[in-house]
């Protein structure tokens, strides 16, 4: 499957890289739903994270990608919601294996801990990785706690 719309959202730790990230999912053709936040003043990540998943639940994109200093607190509570596949990727290779492998729906970046090609480079492998289902689907089934 390759995105044709993805949510994104970010705290301000995230901010500093939200707008190359949308400009260069632009540029690659897919539509961008963009929750915020809009400036560096201090926000609470999960605002932010919620509204992603919650449109990745909901049908409204394809996929959904959240930003916040480490990764970390966005990816967690991305997390908590049993459709949602987060992945905290931080080189290209493991944000391509969270989708070929674990069918990743929601990427999470850590902004304090990569560089902006690095960034786009992860969103890359991202979007053009696939699920390959086999034997990851039972793995895939597993993972929800419902």
């Amino acid at each position: 499957m390759k995105a044709k719309k993805i949510a994104i959202g970010c705290d301000h730790a995230g901010f500093p890289y939200r707008d190359l990230v949308i400009a260069h999912l632009e540029k690659s053709g897919v539509e961008v739903v963009d929750h915020g936040t809009y400036t560096v003043d201090s926000v609470d990540y999960p605002d932010f994270a919620h509204r992603v998943a919650r449109d990745v639940i909901e049908g409204k994109v394809d996929l959904g990608i959240v930003l916040c200093g480490s990764g970390n607190g966005v990816a967690m509570t991305v997390n908590k919601y049993q459709e949602i596949r987060g992945a905290l990727c931080w080189i290209p290779e493991i944000a391509s294996l969270a989708r070929q492998h674990n069918d990743a729906n929601v990427l999470a970046l850590p902004v304090r801990f990569i560089d902006e090609p690095t960034a786009l480079a992860i969103v890359s492998a991202f979007l053009e990785a696939d699920f390959e289902g086999g034997r990851h689907q039972n793995r895939v089934d597993k993972i929800s706690c419902s």
